[in-house]
């Protein structure tokens, strides 16, 4: 399996720090606010790798944080005149609900900002001791940059007017412009954290090194983890500052391989809430399936910036719609885990770098392969066993073609409806058995009437929007 490092700028060949054994850290979501498509990308994007290494038979540890701390947060919670908690854990279960939709897993473990408290305090202390951080006369703590010889060794930067942090992090005391908070003195009425350095809150970047070090690191290798991952844009100053952290603080580099997804665009313009044209998943959710989303979203290559619009979603629809038109012609088969060659040439190239392209345009060759054969004459029993057996990898590996193929093309249809579809299939399924056929006849009509196909099968009747 090979991986490309954002660090070494390069495709490496993915060793792990104890073999057989992976562990994968992953920023996520600041909950204040709805899950946007950027959002989606990376949760996505971090999902389909854990799948891939899984599939390649190692045993992976998977954490991505939620922020539930947050300057954001509080401001929410002080409009709205509630508590934190109750801001959080409104964006927490609305992300868990809206990711679970494009079918990403939940992480092995999801820790939370409020309850890593005690580690961060650790990490600091630390850092103190070292010498790699100070308080301030305010009762800051920052980290000092200059005691690091590494620092930007992570994003290759050179620190300019455009990118220090003094503009993001002011104060007089601070000891260099580019020197970071770790722990901020808040002394007004706002909401606090008690701290061995104070009432405060604690710094951004603080809280991945931490979670890190409390739940992923090994004590004894040269990383504390195998991979690190998150969006572009949180290479600098982000993780940066998490690397400087952690290497200041343990002795030990953060990670020893690192990945970053590219940006979402909307219609060609970088998805931005000043811009007012952040997608929420939420509203894409509304006008189309997840699994459609989940296509889409994961069909170019994950390093490269995406370009939402919905002439493109509407036809990678048409693309995943010919995956679920193969399985709907084999429904009621049993599923099969067999050894196939298109399993192992699918696998071989997603874990080059996760690459999607390649891998589609294998999985639209066996689908088209597939129709061509079945239309001949013949039973073909041993193709399609291993038909059953590339669908049941490409949903276990990819995510595609997980629902029921005939529930797949229902979508777009109200649950009322749904239900009155339901009810009328098993009247006519009573007429049918009653021998009543001008009632039942008359019962398809209806069914009919409501835009939808009628399909009666040996595993019963289904129907589907046309």
């Amino acid at each position: 399996m090979t991986i490309f490092d954002s660090v070494q700028k390069k495709k490496r060949i993915f060793k792990p720090l104890v073999e057989g054994k992976v562990t994968l850290y992953v920023c996520g979501p600041t909950v204040y606010d709805d899950a946007h498509l950027g959002h989606a990308k990376s949760a996505l994007v971090f999902d389909l790798l854990s799948r891939v290494l899984h599939a390649n038979g190692y045993d992976v540890t998977y954490a991505r944080n939620i922020t539930d701390i947050d300057d954001k947060i509080i401001k929410k919670a002080v409009e709205q005149q509630k508590d934190i908690k109750t801001i959080t854990d409104f964006y927490t279960e609305a992300f868990h609900t809206e990711m679970a939709a494009i079918g990403v897993k939940r992480p092995d473990i999801e820790p939370k900002a409020t309850e890593s408290l005690e580690a961060m305090f650790t990490l600091i202390e630390e850092l103190i001791e070292n010498g790699h951080a100070y308080k301030t006369a305010d009762g800051d703590v920052y980290f000092d940059t200059k005691s690091d010889n590494e620092y930007l060794t992570l994003s290759h930067r050179v620190q300019d007017a455009d990118e220090r942090q003094e503009r993001v992090e002011s104060s007089q005391e601070k000891k260099n412009p580019a020197d970071f908070a770790l722990w901020k003195s808040i002394k007004d009425d706002s909401i606090t954290f008690d701290s061995p350095f104070g009432a405060g809150r604690p710094g951004w970047h603080l809280e991945c090194s931490a979670m890190i070090e409390k739940h992923l690191a090994y004590k004894d290798k040269p990383y504390a983890i195998d991979i690190h991952g998150g969006g572009a844009d949180l290479l600098f100053p982000h993780h940066e500052n998490e690397a400087a952290q952690t290497r200041c603080a343990t002795k030990h580099e953060l990670a020893n391989y690192w990945m970053h997804n590219g940006f979402v665009n909307i219609d060609g313009e970088k998805m931005s809430k000043s811009l007012g044209n952040s997608f929420f998943l939420k509203d894409a959710l509304r006008e189309y399936d997840g699994e459609v989303l989940r296509f889409y979203l994961l069909s170019s290559h994950y390093r490269s910036n995406f370009n939402f619009n919905t002439h493109d979603l509407e036809a990678s629809k048409k693309r995943l719609d010919r995956l679920y038109r193969l399985k709907k012609r084999l429904f009621g088969l049993a599923q099969n885990s067999e050894p196939t060659p298109f399993k192992e040439q699918l696998l071989t190239t997603i874990s080059d770098d996760l690459n999607i392209s390649e891998s589609l345009a294998l999985i639209d060759t066996m689908v088209a392969h597939a129709n061509e054969t079945l239309d001949t004459p013949g039973k073909h029993k041993q193709l399609k066993r291993e038909l059953m057996a590339n669908l049941g990898f490409i949903e276990e590996l990819l995510g595609f073609g997980v629902k029921n193929p005939y529930e797949y093309f229902q979508f777009g249809v109200d649950e009322q409806t749904k239900e009155k579809l339901t009810q009328l299939i098993k009247q006519r399924d009573t007429a049918k058995k009653a021998k009543d056929f001008a009632a039942s006849d008359a019962l398809r009509e209806e069914i009919l009437s409501y835009g939808v196909n009628l399909m009666d099968t040996p595993q019963g009747t289904f129907w589907e929007k046309v």
